[in-house]
């Protein structure tokens, strides 16, 4: 039985991101869906200060599942999944 939608087996990799101004994440899901997640809460937490400096954000690429940035900084891909909105 489903506990309200959330299911273990259903963790999502990301296979396509594209970094966009206003710290969105424009993100494509293993399951073909289309997400924007909305990076700017996170912008003065550590350790994404590192790469509040637009340059380095656009640096966003996919690897392992997720989104990662250089400076072994990354975001967990349920944190992108659960908090992004259909594209």
């Amino acid at each position: 039985m489903a506990c309200g939608g959330f299911d273990m087996e259903a963790l999502l990799d990301v296979v396509k991101v594209e970094a966009e101004s206003g710290y969105l994440l424009r993100l494509e899901f293993e399951n073909g869906e289309k997400r924007v997640f909305d990076m700017s809460a996170y912008m003065d937490k550590r350790p994404f200060v590192r790469i509040k400096e637009l340059p380095l954000f656009a640096l966003a690429k996919v690897d392992y599942g997720t989104v990662v940035w250089p400076g072994n900084i990354d975001i967990a891909p349920e944190t992108l999944y659960d908090r992004s909105v259909p594209a």
